[in-house]
């Protein structure tokens, strides 16, 4: 027979209950910031997601908390995606490089992130995060270099960029015309990974710094 009190019996609920409420804030807070950008109302957030706004600052004690929370778990979707894709880069890198985009155009409703209209943020978890997906990146284009099947001057930023590209929402077009479109850009851009003899690109790619120092918030000068 067991001997849990009653609020020993009712923890393990509470915490799903904790756990549930907060998965339904980020996804009402990543429909809303889609929507209406990152000054959406917390109110109608809490709303969306069916709790009211006390429990959302109970999960997030202000607006920033929960705008980089958004951001980092868009950035750990875009991690796994290149997490699977290294796993099969030593088969085809430059198929994996076409699942890598495949699978993060997938998951796209779940991004709020810089590149693609969302906001940009010093928070140092989210650069940690750039910097890590970056170099998974790089790996699978130096796995699909050594192959012979992408061209020695593609960059970890051009796939950042064509990725990007790829996710941003195009208005007034059905979902899956959409899904369609950037599946054929998808493949436009992964043929132009192939090397080209004779064919170099026309600039040179920022540096990840660069683009990543892009994307953080504007320093302020001192008076």
């Amino acid at each position: 027979m067991s001997t849990a009190t009653p609020h020993q019996a009712e923890a393990p609920r509470l915490r799903a209950d904790a756990a549930r409420n907060r998965a339904q804030i980020l996804a009402a807070a990543r429909a809303a910031f889609r929507e209406l950008g990152t000054a959406a109302p917390l109110d109608e957030i809490a709303r969306r997601a069916g709790v009211n706004i006390a429990t959302l600052y109970r999960r997030f004690p202000d607006r920033d908390a929960l705008v980089r929370q958004v951001i980092v778990d868009g950035h750990h979707v875009v991690l796994e995606a290149a997490r699977r894709a290294l796993e099969t880069a030593p088969t085809d890198g430059l198929a994996a490089i076409e699942q890598l985009l495949m699978d993060v155009i997938a998951e796209r409703d779940t991004l709020v992130l810089p590149l693609i209209g969302g906001p940009t943020t010093d928070d140092a978890e989210a650069v940690e995060l750039q910097y890590r997906n970056a170099a998974r990146i790089e790996q699978i284009l130096s796995i699909g270099r050594a192959q012979g099947t992408i061209r020695d001057d593609a960059t970890a930023v051009d796939v950042i960029a064509g990725g990007a590209m790829a996710c941003r929402p195009m208005p007034h077009i059905p979902a899956d015309q959409a899904a369609a479109i950037a599946a054929r850009h998808v493949r436009f851009f992964v043929d132009g990974l192939r090397p080209a003899p004779g064919r170099p690109l026309p600039a040179a790619s920022p540096t990840a710094d660069e683009l990543f120092a892009s994307l953080r918030p504007a320093q302020t000068p001192p008076d």
